[in-house]
């Protein structure tokens, strides 16, 4: 067993699909900037507002809620964010499943769909809903809490169940 003092660090490693997402989204919000900075009517504030402040914020808004790794240390899931962290109680987790289909089929409630990462509130037939911090989703752990479902996509998913399992209190 391993020592439950120690924290394991994992990486976000990106899925194909997601890298050609986010390249999408940037070059369309990129080209509707450069659009709107370049035509139109340019000292309309509405025009500014819509074609050049809003594609940039929702641009370094996906890019602060990137997902870039997670930290498992005794009793707490650490989900590295670009901006911040959010931080998970694991006091309660009563299973962490490995499944490369978790996100399969899955309709997005709430969140991110592909803006560097998928992140936010999700529904499909097999979890019901929950909640996801995800960057490849053929590497997906299930987390399953008595009020609440969530999936990770950690650079090692055998590690990191094994990390998880490791760090609960005796």
């Amino acid at each position: 067993m391993e020592n439950t003092n120690a924290n394991a660090d994992f990486g976000a490693p990106w899925a194909k699909s997601l890298k050609w997402l986010t390249g999408f989204c940037v070059v369309i919000l990129g080209g509707v900037a450069a659009i709107g900075l370049f035509s139109g009517p340019r000292e309309s504030a509405i025009w500014i507002l819509a074609m050049v402040v809003g594609p940039l914020a929702i641009h370094f808004g996906g890019a602060i809620f990137m997902i870039r790794g997670y930290t498992v240390a005794p009793g707490r899931l650490t989900i590295k964010r670009a901006g911040w962290s959010t931080r998970i109680d694991l006091g309660n987790l009563t299973a962490a499943e490995i499944d490369k289909d978790a996100m399969d089929k899955s309709l997005r409630l709430f969140g991110n769909g592909g803006l560097y990462c998928f992140a936010g509130l999700f529904r499909n037939k097999k979890l019901g809903n929950y909640r996801a911090f995800a960057t490849d989703p053929k590497r997906s752990v299930i987390l399953r809490f008595p009020n609440r479902t969530l999936v990770v996509t950690p650079d090692e998913p055998e590690k990191f169940v094994a990390s998880l399992a490791s760090s609960r209190p005796s």
